[in-house]
């Protein structure tokens, strides 16, 4: 599963943290993958995308992002290196770093930085690492108030015209209030008028797990 964004801090790491807890709950095996990281030196080390899946999944954050893909510069992972005057990196060079446990886990989710569009190497965005990575499903993690109708439909047009997939995908609005009249339209229109598979946090919780376990060919 690839879980991205469209935008930075719409969410990406607290909703694919929240399945994996859920997920290793239910007695499914799990493991968490960011391929580069780049953080803000002042940040605590708990606060590190990959602490955080690490800390849900149960390993290593050195595993979950190798040592030599941390940044600590806040700018998107290339950006980051040539900043730090690091050797750049291609996204195949990433795809190729991700390795999973033997034997592999039920699920393993794999979370891009930033937005779709946001450079995840010096040749390639999310859109050119879904397209290597072949996920069984791509979950869209999108802030639930105002634009974000503009913010999803961009990213799904934007993994779609890359040869779509096989994957979905499945559209998670974070941070959703039901009380707020301007969220539940967005969830309304772009599921009504796009078509989309439209999920909501909190609330839809129960339902991802299982969405994602069908992906995963284990229900």
């Amino acid at each position: 599963m690839l879980v991205v964004g469209t935008g930075t801090e719409v969410g990406k790491t607290w909703v694919a943290a929240g399945l994996l807890r859920r997920l290793a709950a239910g007695g499914h095996t799990v493991a968490a993958r960011k391929p580069a990281q780049s953080f803000d030196p002042t940040d605590p080390p708990t606060g590190t995308d990959a602490a955080v899946l690490a800390a849900a999944t149960g390993e290593d954050p050195e595993t979950v992002c190798p040592p030599a893909r941390w940044y600590p510069v806040a700018m998107a992972p290339p950006m980051a290196a040539d900043a730090l005057g690091r050797p750049s990196f291609t996204v195949a060079d990433l795809v190729s770093e991700i390795s999973w446990p033997t034997p592999p886990p039920a699920v393993g989710v794999v979370e891009t930085a930033g937005g779709i569009r946001s450079p995840q190497a010096a040749d390639g965005d999310a859109v050119a690492l879904a397209t290597l990575l072949r996920p069984d499903l791509v979950v869209v993690v999108a802030d639930a108030g105002l634009g974000t109708i503009n913010g999803v439909r961009l990213t799904v047009d934007a993994l779609r015209a890359d040869g779509g997939g096989p994957w979905g995908p499945v559209v998670v609005l974070n941070r959703f209030d039901p009380a707020d009249d301007l969220h539940r339209r967005n969830r309304d229109w772009l599921a009504g008028q796009d078509a989309l598979e439209v999920m909501v946090t909190p609330g839809d919780e129960d339902a991802l797990v299982r969405r994602v376990l069908r992906a995963a060919g284990s229900i």
